[in-house]
C-alpha cells in the first residue's frame, strides 16, 4: 500500500445536475495528476479512492472520483457537512484531504 498523503485545497462548491444533484469540489488538475500517479493502482470502480476530508470543524470519511471530462478528481460534499459549515454552491471551501 502506498503511504498516505495530505493535500490542502481551496475550491468552489458546484452542483451536478441541479436541482437535487450532488455537490462537489474539483481538485486542481496538478494535484489530481499527482494523486493518480501515486495512488492510481489503489483505485476501485469508476476511479474511486478512499479519503478523509476535513473542513472547518468537520471531518468525514469519503471517496474521491476521477472525472475523465474534467481530467481531475472530484470530492463530494455531503449535505450534513454543508449545513454544519454553512456553505453553499459558489462558496470557496478549504479542505484538507487525506488519501
Amino acid at each position: 500500500m502506498t503511504p498516505a498523503a495530505i493535500y490542502r485545497i481551496t475550491e468552489k462548491i458546484w452542483q451536478y445536475n441541479p436541482p437535487g444533484g450532488w455537490y462537489f469540489i474539483t481538485l486542481p488538475e496538478s494535484i489530481s495528476t499527482e494523486i493518480r500517479s501515486l495512488f492510481g493502482k489503489e483505485e476501485e470502480g469508476w476511479g474511486r479512492l478512499k479519503a478523509t476530508a476535513k473542513t472547518g470543524n468537520s471531518e468525514w470519511k469519503t471517496s474521491i472520483w476521477f472525472d475523465t471530462k474534467r481530467n481531475a478528481y472530484v470530492l463530494p460534499i455531503k449535505a450534513e457537512i454543508r449545513k454544519k459549515e454553512g456553505c453553499a454552491v459558489g462558496d470557496e471551501l478549504i479542505v484538507e484531504l487525506h488519501i
